[in-house]
């Protein structure tokens, strides 16, 4: 492991518990409510982009505690499972930007929330890869806690807001 990543191996191992807790509430709270989600042409397509960026912060904290690990690998790796995730964002945005009862605003703000943890991602990724390390480092920090936020926010969706 790069000196630079040792330097947050703390914050790493507080990720990838939080994120690995998150994504299994997540899927519990998804379950109680299964069959109203699965009548909503764009909640499906939303939970599985959500757990794909929860997994994708667990993924780059559990690669950054990989030992003597070079940090230009590290970012190859965290790359390549922003374009995995953001794949299922991908998605997500396309069902719900076909949504015609809805504002223009709403479909927007509906996917925001899982465009900028991938966003993140892929900025800090880039930067570690160009060897900017501490901002790319921090850049996917956020993008780690831009992650739960968004977790957080669609696990609401999931428990309440899908019966009203």
């Amino acid at each position: 492991m790069s000196e630079a990543l040792e330097g947050w191996s703390d914050f790493n191992v507080a990720m990838v518990g939080a994120t690995a807790a998150l994504a299994g509430l997540l899927i519990v709270a998804m379950s109680v409510n299964i069959a109203e989600i699965m009548k909503s042409p764009t909640l499906p397509p939303r939970a599985a982009a959500s757990i794909a960026a929860l997994v994708l912060a667990l993924t780059a904290g559990a690669f950054g505690l990989v030992p003597g690990q070079p940090s230009i690998a590290y970012g190859i790796e965290v790359l390549v499972a922003t374009v995995l995730a953001a794949i299922f964002q991908w998605h997500a945005i396309r069902v719900v930007a076909r949504e015609d009862h809805v504002s223009a605003t709403d479909r927007i703000l509906k996917s925001i929330a899982g465009i900028l943890p991938i966003a993140a991602f892929t900025g800090g990724s880039l930067l570690v890869i160009a060897g900017v390390l501490e901002a790319g480092l921090i850049t996917m920090a956020v993008g780690s806690v831009l992650s739960i936020i968004a977790g957080l926010l669609f696990s609401w969706v999931v428990l309440v807001e899908v019966l009203r």
